[in-house]
């Protein structure tokens, strides 16, 4: 078996050899070379600072590229995998990202009731959907504010996991100090026997898949490749957590009316936990600054007013973000939908330390906000799917031009539809080439 050192890693993988020694002799560099080129190019982004070329994030469809359904992404890690090797190495992203779902099989071995996944409850090549509900009922604030571990366990777990419905009848988890033995014959129970069955199926599924997924990120980046995102922080708004995993949207709006106070109280409880298990940035690890990517949804216009947004929605996101600097890290907020003006609440935190991924209405006016102070990400609408090659490549290099001054600006692509991989490198070449400073 062949081994390299390269760092703190050694390479067993007779491809990923193989691929780094191709990849030396097209380009004269080493994979070590072209990942500190990449991320210093990503860093002088992120300080606002002009890098030789515009940072480019690019999201290819591996699938697509390779003739495989979406599926494989959570039955086939194999195959997905070298999928995104494949893609990765074509297009050459200064930010890859692993782009892998989980084990299909643990999922239907647990009766995932929240989820819905190509090659499982959807066909194979559909996209994958989360199933929004009242998963706590407005009646149930108070016991979640008391007692949250046993509200999870009693009542939020069986209803979004068929597999896990026989822990909803366990007695309260503080009643179960000083004498265990009282519940023990409900584990012998022919339910109870099921669940543990299913779990240590599901367990064993999800094993399988990691080990046969392993470290896809850490391959990429063995090839020159920054990760786009790191592990880490303590996440996004909790708003947003609250609204979508438990009470649904329309909860949270009613909520906003009916339990304005207990729905504050329930958002700050979701980030103090998170606080308090978060640990700092490992500056000895791969890839500085570590970047965490936040995607937010429910802070638009559309969902919420600017009171609203004021008073429910920004005072956790921003102290989730303040906490995620605090301990190393870079947060990279994506604002999934028109955010406009409320992007200005930016400005109140620190100058070079955040990156604001914007949706495509919102690009030219971000620039105009946070010039000077936050880098943004500017992304296309969804109907450039449509466009041609051409099309495309002639609307980013129109936002390099309106927003690529003075550095502190990153580029997020997306391919259009039935294009040929040939074309698509064409595109990226010529985004490439315009974004050189």
């Amino acid at each position: 078996m062949i081994m390299l050192t390269t760092g703190p890693a050694e390479i067993h993988d007779e491809k990923l050899l193989t691929l780094r020694e191709e990849i030396e002799r097209k380009t004269g560099k080493t994979p070590e070379q072209l990942y500190e080129e990449r991320e210093k190019r990503v860093r002088d982004a992120i300080e606002l600072k002009e890098p030789d070329k515009v940072p480019l994030w690019i999201i290819p469809e591996p699938g697509k590229m390779s003739g495989l359904p979406q599926s494989a992404a959570y039955y086939d890690p194999v195959a997905w995998k070298e999928a995104i090797r494949n893609a990765t190495l074509a297009f050459e992203p200064d930010l890859a990202m692993a782009g892998f779902g989980t084990s299909g099989l643990a999922w239907e071995s647990l009766d995932v009731k929240n989820r819905l996944w190509p090659g499982g409850p959807l066909p194979p090549d559909y996209e994958y959907q989360f199933v929004e509900g009242e998963y706590m009922k407005e009646d149930e604030y108070d016991l979640f504010l008391s007692d949250p571990s046993d509200f999870v366990v009693r009542y939020y777990l069986p209803r979004i996991y068929g597999a896990l419905a026989p822990l909803s009848k366990l007695p309260p988890l503080s009643q179960m100090f000083g004498s265990f033995e009282f519940i023990l014959t409900l584990f012998a129970s022919p339910e109870f026997e099921q669940l543990a069955r299913s779990l240590s199926k599901a367990a064993k599924e999800l094993l399988d898949y990691r080990q046969a997924a392993g470290n896809a990120q850490e391959e990429l980046a063995l090839l020159g490749f920054p990760a786009f995102s790191h592990l880490g922080g303590v996440g996004g708004a909790p708003f947003d957590t609250l609204s979508s995993f438990f009470r649904g949207m329309k909860g949270s709006m009613v909520d906003m009316f009916r339990n304005p106070e207990k729905l504050l109280r329930a958002c700050d409880m979701l980030l103090e936990q998170r606080i308090a298990t978060a640990l700092p940035a490992d500056p000895e690890k791969r890839g500085n600054p570590k970047r965490v990517g936040l995607p937010l949804w429910r802070g638009d216009k559309v969902f919420m007013s600017d009171e609203q947004f004021r008073r429910f929605y920004w005072p956790g996101l921003k102290k989730a973000m303040l906490t995620s600097i605090e301990l190393g890290f870079v947060p990279m907020p994506f604002f999934e939908a028109h955010f406009g003006d409320r992007l200005e609440c930016l400005l109140e935190l620190p100058k070079g330390k955040v990156v604001a991924l914007v949706d495509h209405s919102d690009v030219i006016r971000a620039k105009e906000i946070l010039d000077g102070h936050t880098c943004i990400i500017g992304t296309a609408p969804y109907s450039l799917k449509y466009a041609s090659p051409q099309e495309s490549a002639d609307y980013y290099k129109n936002l390099i031009k309106a927003c690529g001054k003075g550095g502190g600006f990153m580029l997020n692509i997306h391919f259009p539809d039935k294009v040929t991989t040939e074309d698509l490198k064409t595109m990226i070449d010529s985004i490439r080439e315009y974004g050189t400073y």
